[in-house]
């Protein structure tokens, strides 16, 4: 289990920092959805294993991270759907 944990946490990471690496390069749009689907499944890897580790304002930091991404997901898809 701790195995798979720390794996979940390093996709984790490893997708936040593809993204900021993106967009940074301006190879991805910080506002698109590709970049919040990055972030969403980075920050909820980083929280499923911070809070295993019991690393709890890490854990809290990456679910506010996560719920940002959501909102930032509804809105584009609500923005989608308008068009």
């Amino acid at each position: 289990m701790d195995l798979l944990l720390a794996a979940v946490g390093w996709a984790g990471a490893a997708a936040l920092l593809l993204g900021y690496a993106r967009v940074s390069s301006s190879r991805l749009s910080g506002d698109g959805v590709a970049y919040q689907l990055l972030n969403l499944f980075g920050s909820v890897g980083l929280m499923v294993n911070s809070a295993y580790s019991a690393a709890w304002p890490s854990a809290g930091l990456n679910l506010v991270w996560a719920a940002i991404g959501v909102v930032a997901l509804i809105k584009l898809a609500r923005v989608g759907v308008a068009k």
